[in-house]
């Protein structure tokens, strides 16, 4: 892998494990200092080192809720503090919650969901967004799914934040721009930890539905990733990429 972020400075969220942790070690391998974040800092850490041991690369650990945003405040002027500058933000927190029906979704479990994948996505992308376009440049790569257009009953508030992301990337590309590229990487199922506790009907149907008929190894979405972080999408912007295997 060439040092295609050679000097750059990249904040992933969601950071130390499944997709983020994916993205993080290949952001490291082409070059990058990296930020890391996620609610549990000890595994940031770890994976900080990690990165710190195998490619040389510096990266700090960071511990932060993206759904309060008082925490998006704090990690923004953290990643400023300790490189001076960030290229690249990958807004990659996510969570969905289970229910046994819509009626039962309580307010404070949708507000949780929405929270954690539209509110800090937009709150971070805000605070860093306006400093790359002060300082001539950037991009901004926000994590959606193929829930966003085709919503399954039981992930409704999920599919809605993530729809709503794919509009805010849009809304953000047009305001950041030209200086600041934001895009949208729109996930199909993937082999994360989330899904280590499906049932094997649903992997099974999962993989069902996609044309390559598998569900996608973490490391599918690093291709993209450092595609849309680098100067090969020069000329992309307020686009979306669909990462899912031909779901369907």
């Amino acid at each position: 892998m060439g040092k295609t972020l050679s000097g750059k400075v990249v904040v992933v969220t969601g950071g130390s494990r499944g997709l983020g942790r994916e993205m993080v070690l290949a952001f490291a391998a082409a070059g990058a200092d990296v930020v890391i974040a996620s609610r549990k800092i000890e595994a940031c850490a770890a994976l900080a080192a990690e990165v710190r041991d195998q490619t040389g690369q510096r990266a700090l650990a960071a511990q932060c809720n993206v759904g309060d945003w008082a925490q998006c405040g704090a990690l923004v002027e953290a990643a400023y503090e300790e490189f001076g500058r960030v290229d690249v933000l990958v807004n990659n927190a996510g969570m969905s919650l289970l229910y046994p029906s819509l009626d039962q979704v309580s307010e404070a479990m949708f507000d949780k969901v929405i929270a954690t994948n539209l509110k800090g996505t937009f709150r971070l992308s805000a605070l860093i967004g306006a400093r790359m376009a002060a300082a001539g440049g950037g991009s901004i790569i926000n994590i959606s799914s193929v829930e966003a257009v085709q919503p399954e009953p039981m992930a409704v508030p999920y599919a809605a934040a993530k729809a709503a992301v794919e509009s805010l990337t849009v809304g953000l590309a047009r305001t950041y721009g030209p200086a600041v590229r934001v895009n949208t990487i729109r996930c199909g199922p993937f082999d994360t930890d989330i899904a280590k506790s499906w049932p094997p009907q649903v992997r099974e149907f999962m993989a069902g539905h996609t044309v390559l008929g598998r569900i996608g190894d973490p490391g599918d979405i690093v291709g993209a990733a450092l595609f849309l972080a680098s100067e090969a999408s020069a000329f992309c912007t307020g686009s979306t990429l669909a990462i899912d295997g031909g779901f369907q």
